[in-house]
């Protein structure tokens, strides 16, 4: 018997519990409603109240278990489980800051026969270092910082990577964690690690990111000290610059540069589970270097997904891009190899114009060699849409997801969708779905939108049943997406107001958002508005209710369409009790920050019954909102029971802005959040060449000069000096730098407006 993971007995067994517990009926939530499936597919919410998570993993026996960010698991008994347990809090281990945390979790195979559960996360400490972790945060703490110095963007908060095996005993995890790898030196806050999964021959596979910047072309220029992960030509300390240079994001291409040890950052590994070792038939296993023996991938900038495809042994790969393309990497037969997919010299199939204008040796030698580099199987420009006409927007772009459906015969979908490949971009809010060609591979023709408008996927799982699964991690649930042929659900939602207040309290009620996805269908509603479980006070669209004494009543609305198919939401309405009111004092409405500056903040909040609450009862969220068309957030830190602190304004593109959340929850549980928007002070930076027209780059992106760019006062920004290049029948090669920079080379943005002067002869 095969080792691998046999998903259609996992789902078939998941889904047999489910049936066995008494859960046939669709209950979709409120909470769905924004999502636009294709005709007969519809979305639900089946697990809530989770804190940022990354992963679901489906068990045979019926339980499910879900890893947050933060690095705590939790399992539930069934998908109408309610109340998790906690598995593990692998909180003092996982640094959880900005884009780190615990981001990858699986299942063995034969799990819970054999009950291991393999987690990928970073590693607060430092490769090498004798200091235990935490190295950057607190034990019990779950939100873990980057102080200045060395500042999250500036010179980074050095830390790892971890691949290790828990043990679960029951509902909980026992003994200590079997570490099986810790590598990927990682500097900077995201390009973090990725995916853990098993193959159908048991190998465990491993992604992380190459841990650069993602402001500007890092080749290794910054750090404290410099160069902090000791990359070529030379240790920590040493000034890297091209075109020797080896570090930052050129540590992808590290399996091709022999004068240092094999890192991990930005490759796919291949392992034996029992030991983290490189596998006897993966291409490099005869390499002295263990590392070496372990990669099958490399040149990835950051795979945050990877997948199989089902009955064979390819690996799929889905590689977040950086200025303009996603990637979806296919690598055929992992064993032979290993693939190099190009990153940093590459983005797509074309040459990266920040890395390629620095004429850095290690890209300019890939550029010399023909065949080296393998192109995505399927890349989207971040200007464009996937698939023409549809909802979902451009710019903002981060391929999040990444799963293959089972076949037709064991899929509750329609059969051209059997062998499907499912991808998702968490920036995009949306999930595609690639059905397959005659020669049984996804079709790039056939790409179609499944779901617009989903809710911040970051992971997609085949669950029970055969049906797609997916992880939203701005709201803490876990969603599925359901087909049937003939009449599909409602979808329920509801509305009420006031939800708080002192008895007697009268409150409105209003159904009338609800919808059924079928035309022509109608509908009618059940309330339970008293709280005692039964469908039984008012069947209008519209019901009003007086709540006489003080508690906490979970309203239920049922909503059932000429058909019969039903659909449930709720709501809390609390008497006797107010929400508190949050108040942010410092920074004031309308402060401009740039980078490095120290911004100070303070809030306070009352409450009609608890009066002004105390710090413990405040929570801050500080949220970088990345906006080059659509917005999408990255969470930064948090800081929990505290009135006031500061953080250093950090470095990103523009256009950007920093949010400060202040939440507070008085005693009673209620809670209020107050925000405020700090947008940067920003600068315009303008490029030109003698003679004009020459091809400058400027953080990836090449224009011909004179051009423009608005960045962020105090940024970090990468210019070169494209040489040699031809205009007209003649060829000119790099003179100077009006700054008196080298060809490449590092600007700090500055607070006036500046004019940069690249010379040709």
């Amino acid at each position: 018997m095969r080792r691998g993971l046999n998903w259609s007995r996992v789902a078939r067994g998941a889904v047999l519990s489910l049936v066995a517990a008494g859960l046939a009926a669709v209950t979709v939530s409120g909470e769905a409603q924004g999502a636009t499936t294709l005709p007969g597919f519809s979305e639900s919410v089946v697990l809530s109240g989770l804190t940022n998570p990354t992963v679901v993993r489906f068990s045979p026996d019926g339980r499910v278990l879900v890893a947050e960010k933060r690095g705590v698991i939790k399992i539930f008994d069934s998908l109408s489980d309610t109340t998790p347990k906690v598995f593990a809090d692998l909180n003092a281990n996982v640094y959880n800051f900005w884009d780190r945390g615990l981001l990858g979790m699986a299942l063995d195979p034969e799990f819970p026969t054999k009950p291991y559960v393999y987690v990928l996360y970073t590693y607060d400490h430092e490769l090498g270092s004798s200091q235990q972790a935490p190295r950057w945060g607190t034990p019990g703490v779950y939100s873990d910082p980057c102080p200045t110095p060395p500042g999250a963007t500036a010179d980074g908060c050095v830390v790892s990577g971890r691949l290790s095996r828990l043990t679960a005993a029951g509902d909980t995890m026992t003994g200590p964690e079997q570490v099986l790898v810790e590598d990927w030196c990682q500097q900077y806050p995201s390009h973090s690690v990725g995916t853990v999964e098993f193959d159908r021959s048991g190998a465990l596979y491993a992604s992380a990111g190459d841990g650069a910047s993602f402001n500007f072309a890092d080749w290794g220029q910054d750090g404290s000290p410099l160069n902090p992960c000791g990359d070529p030509p030379g240790p920590p300390g040493t000034v890297l610059a091209p075109p020797t240079a080896e570090g930052g994001a050129l540590r992808s291409q590290d399996l091709r540069t022999t004068s240092d040890p094999v890192g991990l950052d930005g490759s796919v590994i291949r392992v034996d589970p029992a030991t983290g070792q490189g596998l006897p038939d993966n291409p490099l296993a005869s390499s002295a270097d263990p590392n070496a023996r372990r990669i099958v991938a490399s040149g990835l900038r950051n795979p945050f997904r990877l997948t199989g495809r089902p009955g064979t042994d390819e690996l799929w790969i889905g590689d977040v891009g950086w200025n303009t393309w996603e990637e979806i990497n296919r690598v055929p037969v992992p064993t032979s190899g290993p693939a190099n997919n190009g990153w940093p010299c590459y983005e797509g199939a074309s040459r990266q114009s920040g890395y390629d204008g620095a004429d850095l040796a290690v890209c300019e030698n890939l550029y010399a060699t023909s065949g080296a580099v393998t192109s995505p199987y399927l890349a989207y420009n971040h200007s464009n849409q996937v698939v023409a006409g549809e909802t979902c927007p451009t710019g903002s772009s981060s391929i999040s997801g990444l799963q293959f459906g089972p076949p037709a015969t064991q899929s509750p979908y329609p059969a051209e969708y059997g062998n499907a490949l499912f991808f998702a971009d968490y920036s995009r809010d949306c999930i595609w779905v690639m059905p397959t060609g005659t020669d049984g591979l996804p079709d790039r023709t056939r790409v179609r939108t499944f779901v617009a408008g989903a809710a911040n996927p970051v992971n997609l799982q085949i669950g029970p049943g055969g049906e797609l699964y997916y992880v939203d991690f701005d709201g803490g649930t876990i969603r599925r997406i359901s087909y049937t042929s003939q009449n599909r659900p409602p979808v329920a939602v509801v509305s009420a107001n006031p939800t708080t207040g002192s008895a007697p309290l009268t409150v409105a009620f209003d159904a009338t958002g609800s919808s059924d996805p079928d035309p022509g269908d109608t509908l009618t509603y059940a309330w339970d508005l008293d709280g005692d479980l039964a469908y039984d006070d008012s069947n209008a669209a519209k019901p009003t209710y007086t709540y006489m004494s003080a508690g906490t009543f979970t309203v239920s609305l049922r909503v059932t369409d000429s058909h019969g198919a039903t659909a449930t939401t709720s709501t809390t309405v609390t008497v006797g009790n107010t929400a508190p009111t949050a108040v942010i004092d410092i920074p004031s409405a309308g402060t401009l920050w740039r980078v490095g500056d120290v911004i100070a903040f303070t809030g306070h909040a009352t409450d009609t019954q608890d009066g002004a609450l105390p710090s413990s009862a405040l929570s801050w969220d500080l949220v970088m909102q990345h906006c080059p068309s659509n917005c999408h957030s990255h969470l930064i830190q948090t800081f929990s029971g505290v009135s006031g602190g500061s953080f250093v304004a950090p470095d990103h593109e523009w256009p950007s802005y920093l949010e400060l959340r202040l939440t507070a929850t008085d005693s009673g549980g209620l809670s209020s959040t107050t925000s405020l928007r700090l947008d940067p002070r920003v600068v315009t930076l303008t490029f030109q060449s003698v003679p004009g027209g020459m091809t400058l780059t400027v953080n990836g992106l090449s224009g011909k000069a004179t051009f423009s760019r608005t960045v962020i006062v105090g940024s970090t920004n990468t210019v070169s000096a494209v040489s040699p290049q031809t205009k007209g029948k003649q060829q000119y090669r790099f003179v100077s730098w009006s700054d008196g920079g080298a060809q490449t080379h590092t600007i700090v943005a500055p607070q006036a407006a500046a004019t940069y002067t690249a010379r040709y002869k």
